[in-house]
């Protein structure tokens, strides 16, 4: 399954698929096994995944890649809904760590409104804990 979304500080008026990304999130730990996940990604641009391998043995030689595990965080957290674990927050903490698209703290208080009581503080935790636990390949010297 694929998805989009465009980041602006000016209105968006294009609304198709995105073809040349900045930004690559891949939230299934082993898609980008079987899926050529950098398709289309502009010279330069992250992919960030949740896994529990370090970038540089992901094998995507070339780009900037970043990894955190998003799940761990979310069953740490018990952040499960019908067994499945909850990886949406966390992933914005990396994507904040990752990109520098988005602040943590402008992040942080939309979660605080969306989700309220415990459900928040736990949103709010994995929210942090990805951004403290992204691990950035091209911050390690390999490129």
């Amino acid at each position: 399954m694929k998805a989009f979304a465009r980041l602006s500080s000016e209105p968006i008026l294009v609304h198709s698929q995105v073809y040349s990304p900045d930004y690559v999130i891949v939230l299934d730990p082993y898609i980008y096994k079987v899926v050529d996940v950098t398709e289309g990604l502009k010279k330069n641009g992250t992919v960030i995944i949740n896994t529990k391998r370090k970038p540089n043995e992901i094998g995507l030689s070339g780009w900037r890649v970043a990894t955190v595990d998003a799940t761990g965080i979310a069953l740490e957290l018990n952040l499960v809904v019908a067994g499945q674990p909850l990886v949406n927050t966390s992933i914005l903490g990396a994507f904040a760590k990752a990109t520098d698209e988005v602040k943590l703290g402008s992040i942080m208080k939309v979660v605080q409104k969306t989700w309220s009581g415990a459900a928040g503080e736990k949103n709010m935790k994995a929210t942090e804990l990805a951004y403290e636990r992204l691990v950035k390949w091209w911050e390690v010297g390999t490129q």
